[in-house]
This record gives structure tokens, sequence and C-alpha cells, in this order.
């Protein structure tokens, strides 16, 4: 590619409109520009690194035995109430009525068109295993998108499903799938970080994240440094609480405080004078009709797909105003555990049994109790790991601390089961006749997030950094006078030696200042730069530059494409 045959409208100054490193550069760089509110058209150099990245996906799907599909991203609004997913995803689907006043939705994902298409095509478990995968545009409705192409209304992503018989057949499938996604990721030359996360409104048994750490990424996860533990803050479960301090004195006496205009933790503590690990929440929820009081320690945060898990999947729900009245006699924002009235089950969070001279609502207006020991004053029904994970909390799987780390999700895995199949009546024929339904894994990268990700990890201040497998071209001709007719012709001779090495380059043949050259190519990102200006023209020299490292060498003609590939492939 010629430079002055493409679009490639870089700019100096940092857009108004970015946040974000990967967004301020992207626009700079002239790789994307923004149509609308979480919309954006990429320019013949960013889609070169979609493209890029999506050769690199199909490339290690095929070789993992998925075949590739396309699917509508138009579908009846039907097949999510057919699977309940309807109000799982809310606010967050596009709608839309078309002329026959037929209602559909633009596609946030594709389980529900896959396993119909399986269900109506195949119907032998000799037909099994399949993988099917596409690479296809999904639509949201984000709140507030953000970041450039990290969240936006329409992305790129590439999905996959696989059907089985069994769990064993599915463990097979989601281990072939898992090994494809760190080869994708090796290959686009991402630093990532595999934790286990929550399944969510995608549902199944269990599911892995490839995360690559930001300090904007939209989700937090925890990881052991000596062990090597990660998982989602949603998943992370946590290792027992230090033990208690020996205590010399007795236990404090318990007190009603009065503690006017003081009912959030903040408040309590500050007229307290107390830190607010020394506070117990008590949060009361309904569970399939029963109440429950759940007691988190001031500093702590309730994970609700804890607490779910522990009560089986119970359906549960915030406690209404009246049922809070009932059990505490108190306004909302003073119930504690001591003197609940009627039968409530107490479920204590395991870090609430180490707080001393604690303090609780008293179920009294503007009161507080002081002096609580837990045991004493109250007596759990059930004691569980239920909060989410904060840092430095203890690892689970060793005597190590956990570092929290917010990160960019690029990749999920997830072993569905039956949740689909079950819904939409996707059933085969097992070996002895017998109707049982699919067992399913889903697979998703993020297309766009890649590049983002990538740009996040590697760029510095002069510009991008693209690792060689997804760089719009891997190396940049620069001829620093294309007035002479020596140094154009010797660009244009290295220009099309690359070409036929197999080695994409760009020309740089705009009758531009040498300055603005070595900026550009700095700012796109190049991994490797071809000057042709005065040391060809008096020793004839090549000068190469390589962008991640700044190291600069002196190379002749001969010498020139073996130097250039050594250089790439040590990259």
């Amino acid at each position: 590619m010629k430079w002055s045959n493409s679009l490639i409208p870089t700019l100096k100054e940092v857009p108004a409109e970015a946040e974000a490193k990967s967004h301020v550069l992207m626009l700079r760089a002239g790789l994307i520009r923004k149509l609308g509110s979480g919309a954006y058209t990429y320019l013949p150099a960013g889609f070169r690194i979609i493209n890029k990245i999506i050769a690199i996906v199909r490339e290690e799907m095929d070789r993992a035995g998925a075949a590739e599909v396309l699917m509508p991203a138009i579908w009846p609004i039907e097949l999510l109430k057919e699977s309940g997913r309807l109000e799982a995803f809310g606010e967050d689907l596009i709608r839309f009525t078309d002329r026959h006043n037929r209602k559909g939705i633009l596609a946030p994902t594709h389980e529900e068109v896959i396993t119909s298409l399986v269900r109506d095509n195949l119907s032998s478990y000799k037909q099994l295993p399949i993988n099917l995968y596409q690479i296809q545009t999904k639509f949201r409705d984000e709140v507030r998108p953000r970041f450039g192409v990290l969240r936006t209304r329409e992305f790129l992503m590439k999905d996959a499903y696989s059907f089985d018989s069994s769990q064993e057949g599915l463990q097979k499938s989601y281990d072939a799938m898992y090994d494809a996604y760190c080869r994708i990721f090796d290959r686009c030359g991402l630093e990532y970080v595999i934790v286990e996360a929550e399944s969510g409104a995608m549902g199944g048994s269990r599911s892995q994240e490839f995360m690559v750490q930001s300090d904007i990424g939209d989700d937090k996860y925890v990881e052991c440094s000596d062990c090597g533990y990660a998982a989602n803050i949603e998943k992370a479960e946590l290792g027992p609480p230090p033990p208690q301090d020996p205590k010399d004195s007795p236990d404090p006496e318990l007190r009603e405080t009065p503690t006017p205009n003081a009912q959030t933790i903040e408040e309590v503590s500050a007229f307290l004078n107390v830190p607010p690990s020394s506070l117990i929440k008590t949060l009361l929820y309904e569970a399939d009709g029963h109440a429950l009081a759940v007691l988190i320690r001031g500093d702590h945060e309730l994970n609700e797909n804890k607490l779910s898990n522990l009560l089986e999947g119970a359906d549960i729900s915030p406690a209404n105003d009246a049922l809070i009245n009932k059990i505490t006699g108190a306004p909302v924002g003073f119930a504690g555990p001591v003197g609940l009235a009627g039968d409530v089950e107490i479920i204590a969070d395991s870090s609430v049994m180490n707080v001393h001279n604690g303090v609780t609502g008293a179920n009294k207006a503007d009161t507080h109790l002081t002096g609580v020991t837990p045991q004493k004053d109250f007596k759990p029904d059930r004691i569980a790991d239920i909060r989410v994970a904060a840092d430095s909390d203890p690892c689970p799987q060793c005597d190590g601390k956990m570092q929290m780390h917010h990160g960019i999700e690029i990749g999920h895995v997830f072993q569905l089961g039956t949740k689909y199949s079950d819904a939409l009546g996707a059933t085969f024929l097992d070996g002895k006749g017998n109707e049982k339904p699919y067992i399913m894994g889903c697979y998703g990268i993020g297309i766009n997030r890649i590049a983002a990700a990538s740009v996040e990890t590697f760029a510095d201040n002069d510009g991008l950094v693209w690792p060689p497998g997804i760089a719009p071209w891997k190396v940049a001709v620069l001829c620093l006078n294309t007035d002479n007719t020596q140094l154009f012709e010797a660009a244009e001779h290295v220009y099309n030696q690359l070409l036929s090495v197999g080695i994409d380059p760009i020309l740089d043949d705009r009758e531009e200042r040498p300055g603005s050259k070595f900026k550009d190519a700095d700012l796109l990102g190049f991994p490797v730069k071809v000057i042709i200006g005065r040391g060809y023209e008096k020793k004839g020299l090549y000068e190469l530059q390589v962008r991640k490292t700044g190291e600069t060498l002196d190379v002749e003609e001969d010498k020139l494409i073996p130097t250039v590939q050594k250089i790439l492939k040590s990259l």
C-alpha cells in the first residue's frame, strides 16, 4: 500500500471527546471516526487491524475443529421470550417494529438462534459433537457508551457454540476452545490473565474470562501472585479470615446509643468515631417467601451471586418496607440482628464473626447498638463466604493475599449445559433411542476489544506500538525526499522486495517533511521503519528503526530483508 492511495487522516491535537488512551490514539492515528453515540467507522488502517485479528481468530477456530456459519443480526423477539431471557436483557436490547407490526431485535448475542438451528437440523448422537462459530456484529443499547471502541452499541464478536451428548464431551469441547483462545491471544501479542467468572445472564455451570489488565477496564478481578489463583470479583472465593486476636478484657457491654441524623455506614462511623470494619450491616431480603437477615461487615459489600448459590438458586429480592417494619419495628436503615421479630433466618459473612465491640442497628429509629459481640448477642443460622472480594483478601488456595486489578474482558468461555436446549426443546436421540437435550458450550471473543486492549497495553508517549501479528502494516518504508529520483527508486525497490517475501509494507510516498513522516509512522505504531535518506545517498545504507525498543541499525541492501525478518520474528 502506498500512503497516498489510502485514507489516513492523522491528528496532531488530542480530540476533546476522547477519554481513554486507546480512544485518543485510535482517533489521532486515523484508525476510527465517530458516527454517533457508540458507533464508529473503521478507516483503512483501522480496518486492516480488525481484519488481521479476524484472520488469526478464524485460523485458530478452524484449527480447533469449529465450522463457520453466519447468522442473522435481525431476529424475532419471540426467541428471547422462548428462552426466558427477554427480561434479563431488559433495556439493553435494541428493538424495532417492522411494517407488518412484527416485533424484532438487533442481536445482542446468538444462543437462541444457534440452538434453534441445531434443533431443526440435527437429531442423532452420531452427528455430535459439533462446534459452530461466526464473526458477526452484535448490538446493545449501552446506557453510556465510552472509551471509544471498548464500550459501544455496535461491536464485532466471534461467538462459537458447541453441542455434545455428554458432560465429558462438553469438557473436551470447552478445553479445545480454551486452548484455541490462548493461541489467539498469544498470536495477537496480548498479555492476559484467565480468571474464574460468573455466568450471569448466559447461564451455565462454569465460565472463565480472558482479561487484559488496564486501569480503565470495566471489570475487576483479584489475583494471587503466590499461587496464580484469579477470579472476577463477582466469583472470587476467599480464604478463611485471620483468627481473632486474643482478648484480655471481657466482652463489652451491649448498649443502645442514640445516633440522630446518622443512618449510612459513613455517617454512623463518623458519629461514633469507629472504623467501618466495626460496623455490621444488616440487609433484609425475602427468599421464596422466607425472611432473611444477611450480615456483612461495614467495609464490605454483599455478593448476591454467592448468596443465591448458598440458597441453591432461591428467588431472592430485597425486603419491602412493610416486611422491614414487621421484622424490625423500625424504619428502613436501622435494622440489626439483635431482637429481630418473627421467623427470620440470619446468614452472616465469615468476616462478621471476627468483629469485636461491634455496632449494629438497634431496630429503633435514630439508634444503634454498641458493644455487639457475635454468638453472644446474636447467633447466625448460617456462616458463609457471601461478600465481594477486596484488595489484600486471603487467597482461597494458599496462604497468600490477593491483589485487586481492573481489566478489559477480551474473551469469555461458558459451560452452558442444557439451559438453552431445555428452553427451546432442542433434543437428539442417544444410542438407545432415548431423547435427550444437547449439552452446550458458548465461547465469545471481542474483536474490537483486542485492538483497543493492545493500545492500552503497549502505546507510549509517541503513539501506538503494534505487535507484528495485528499491525496494519508491519513495515513503513519512508522516503525522506520523494523529489530525489535515486531515493524514491530505492524506496520502491525495498517496498517491492518486502511484498515479494510476504511482509506487508506501506510506502510513505507523500511530499511531506521528514519530521512529519517520522511522527506519523510512530503515531501509527508500525513495528519497523526502513528509512531511505542521506545514509543511503552517501553510503548506500538503509536505516532501520524498531518501534518497540527504539533500536536503530544501518544495514546494507543484501542484509536488509533478512534483518527485517529477524526483527519481526523477535517482537
